[in-house]
């Protein structure tokens, strides 16, 4: 009877060893799938990251930084230049405008 018992008992911890391995297993499953998700979120980023560097490759064809920097710079001062050209402008219209209206007014 004691090697019946034995029997049992070994396989009793066999098989609470092989639920251990597969509670286990499933744990790995999982880890590995979240694994995976972050993987295809890395090729993701690496794949936009290769078009941001493409698309730098291609500016710098046209335009170094430094260039379009001082053009930046360059629109700037135009857009200044014309706000104060129309101002200008508007006012000598106006002035303009008040004498001709007063010489006709005499």
């Amino acid at each position: 009877m004691t090697e019946h018992d034995g029997w049992e008992t070994y396989s009793k911890l066999v098989l609470q060893q092989l639920e251990t391995l597969g509670v286990a297993i499933e744990s790995l499953r999982s880890e590995l799938q979240g694994v995976r998700n972050e993987l295809t979120q890395l090729k993701a980023k690496e794949d936009r990251v290769q078009e941001l560097k493409e698309w730098k490759e291609k500016v710098d064809e046209v335009a170094s930084p430094r260039q379009m920097l001082y053009a930046l710079r360059d629109i700037e001062e135009l857009k200044i230049f014309k706000t104060k050209s129309v101002t200008i402008f508007l006012v000598a219209q106006a002035v303009v405008g008040f004498i001709l209206a007063y010489t006709h007014l005499l």
